[in-house]
């Protein structure tokens, strides 16, 4: 695992968990920590629109986030789920 950290599927809520296992966004991200990425909380504080999270999920844009690696683009998280992530995301506020 990069950097020898890993968020755990149960940082996470219950209809949110299989989604998360699935795309292995528990490897980077976690609700309230900065892991390898940033925290969803600090993501949710930007206010980006659900539309644009799910296009931020299959195409990142480093320039958002210095000081962080690179998000591989998440082609393979059809819109449906990445609406729901994005939702969850938001919930944080």
């Amino acid at each position: 695992m990069a950097f020898g950290f890993q968020a755990k599927a149960e940082d996470f809520p219950a209809d949110i968990k299989p989604l998360m296992t699935k795309y292995t966004c528990f490897a980077c991200h976690k609700p309230d920590t900065r892991l390898v990425g940033p925290a969803y909380k600090d993501v949710a504080k930007k206010k980006y629109s659900v539309d644009k999270i799910v296009a931020l999920i299959a195409k990142p844009q480093p320039s958002n986030w210095p000081g962080y690696p690179p998000m591989a683009p998440m082609t393979n998280v059809p819109k449906e789920d990445a609406v729901k992530l994005a939702k969850y995301i938001n919930s944080l506020k």
